[in-house]
């Protein structure tokens, strides 16, 4: 054989691998294309990247959590998902390069991709079906299908006979493959898989129309109890500072939900039940409307919240007292002889929270949110309905999407979170913020307005104090404050001198506890510490 001979043969072989990989590669589009068309007949939380990727959320250790929130906020499930989908590219390159010799083997790999998907999707806490498999198993039977085909037209063929009386080879590429006939097959996997997968996606789509035309038809009817008007001076008109009232579309979301629910309002119902319960009750939502409503402005804080972090809002919401309902249905709380001290609430998507039963029923408005800034919650904040109690942490009162509340003790039952290593009970912390200047920021010298936000839910903010580098602590103007139960704005118009600085805020709650400079992590009760900001003034 001569060099350029072998030369060809090298390119030919490496080709072929990379045809092998691709083939890989399609099997894997196809495998999920398909999953995602059979999804739409199931429900979409069964295809196999949503329910692979719930699992992994469930298993992952909560430091690991808490650092993807922190680092990608509320991308950390896009970055989920890309994951997962470059670990299936992986898996599938590494197929397709088997299947070139073991062909059988190879394609029955695919498979393992589909008990994966499986089992992740019927072990999910809202799998009520066996059904949920299904995605997962039909689509990496295409895939497995599609890996066989493909590499069958790689298969080595015997070589062409020696030209006869000067006649050509039909092999004139020299490949001894199928080429023609590989990317053709190629071809039409590419464009089935891709309109499997969009078909799916438009259907899974289309099934949540019921209800969001269920949402589209609320009429939030006046509150019994309206709440009073924002004070006048309580939101400052100072660039930068964060709003008073927090837009819907700006809220935080911090959930486990790769999917968000889409639920329809006219089936919904909720469920109490459960220890002390001696009048067991389901609600509709029809049931909720027709109730006493009351509207009340509250910040909500997420434990996950870093010093000087973002996932923290206020807005105004409405809805129905839960302490009212619990009495109705005989709960009393454990200062009054009651037997639970814990309310577990479940989520339409399998999520537990629990709350201590003393405060919900100690008199501050914890609700049944059905609105919020004047409308129907939107989908991702939880509609048709969720629990909203002021002062204490989302993962232990914020319960969204919620369809069941049970009352037990926190001896009997350990909710979602707190298997996972957070607190039992975790009231919110007193923290500042400084939303201007901003980190690094170059402001010239002169006055410049710091400014930001400061909460202690349920006990309310009596004073900001403002630290320029190591000198004396100084106290900043307070905005007019609406309730204890939201932030308040403050401001400290800085003389600035030129050069680098460090500026630091602490904030002191209505009890006279002075917010803590002592750092901790947000595991496994929510960060503390004071916020600073550096600074370089021109």
């Amino acid at each position: 054989m001569t060099d350029d001979e072998k030369q060809t043969r090298q390119r030919l072989t490496w080709a072929r691998l990379t045809l092998g990989a691709c083939s890989g590669v399609l099997a894997g589009l196809a495998s999920l294309g398909v999953a995602e068309l059979v999804s739409a007949g199931v429900r979409p939380q069964a295809s196999p990247v949503v329910a692979v990727g719930g699992a992994a959320i469930d298993r992952t250790p909560a430091a690991l959590k808490d650092w993807a929130i922190r680092h990608f906020g509320t991308n950390d499930k896009l970055i989920l998902q890309l994951g997962i989908l470059v670990m299936l590219a992986l898996f599938a390159l590494a197929l397709g390069i088997v299947a070139l010799r073991f062909r059988r083997s190879g394609a029955a790999g695919v498979l393992l991709f589909g008990i994966v998907g499986a089992v992740s999707a019927t072990s999910r806490p809202d799998s009520t079906s066996l059904s949920d498999a299904l995605p997962s198993v039909v689509g990496a039977i295409a895939g497995g299908a599609v890996l066989y085909v493909l590499v069958g037209r790689l298969a080595r063929r015997e070589p062409c006979p020696e030209p006869v009386d000067g006649e050509r080879s039909g092999a004139s590429s020299g490949a001894d493959w199928d080429r023609r006939g590989f990317v053709i097959a190629a071809t039409a996997v590419a464009a089935a898989s891709a309109g499997a997968g969009v078909l799916g996606r438009t259907l899974n789509n289309a099934s949540g129309q019921s209800a969001v035309a269920s949402r589209n038809r609320v009429v939030l009817p006046r509150p019994a109890s309206a709440a009073a008007a924002v004070p006048k001076g309580a939101g400052l008109r100072i660039p930068g500072i964060s709003p008073f009232t927090t837009p819907n579309g700006d809220f935080y979301r911090v959930d486990t939900a790769l999917v968000v629910p889409k639920v329809n309002a006219t089936t919904w119902a909720l469920r109490i039940h459960g220890k002390g319960v001696t009048r067991p009750v389901t609600l509709t939502f029809d049931d909720l409307l027709r109730r006493e409503l009351i509207e009340r402005d509250i910040t909500l804080t997420c434990v996950s919240n870093e010093v000087g972090g973002p996932y923290v809002g206020n807005a105004r919401w409405i809805g129905v007292r839960l302490a009212d309902l619990l009495a109705e249905c005989g709960v009393r709380p454990p200062s009054k002889g009651g037997p639970a001290d814990q309310l577990v609430a479940r989520s339409v998507d399998g999520m537990t929270i629990g709350s201590p039963v003393e405060d919900v029923m100690d008199g501050r408005d914890a609700l049944l949110a059905l609105g919020m800034n004047g409308e129907p919650l939107p989908f991702a904040h939880g509609f048709p309905v969720r629990m909203v109690v002021p002062g204490l942490y989302g993962f232990v009162s914020a319960c969204k999407w919620i369809k069941d509340i049970e009352l037990t003790t926190f001896d009997a039952y350990d909710p979602y979170w707190v298997k996972r290593g957070w607190a039992r009970r975790a009231p919110i912390k007193t923290e500042s913020r400084i939303d201007t200047p901003k980190p690094f920021a170059r402001p010239k010298t002169g006055t410049v307005m710091v400014a930001g936000v400061a909460w202690a839910q349920h006990r309310g903010i009596d004073k900001v104090q403002v630290r320029v580098d190591d000198g004396p602590w100084q106290e900043a103007r307070l905005a007019a404050e609406d309730t204890r139960d939201t932030w308040r704005q403050w401001s400290f118009p800085w003389q600035a001198a030129k050069g680098g600085h460090t500026l630091t805020v602490r904030a002191t709650d209505r009890t006279g506890q002075v917010q803590t400079d002592k750092r901790t992590r947000t595991i496994p009760d929510g960060a503390s510490g004071w916020h600073s900001v550096v600074v370089t003034v021109d």
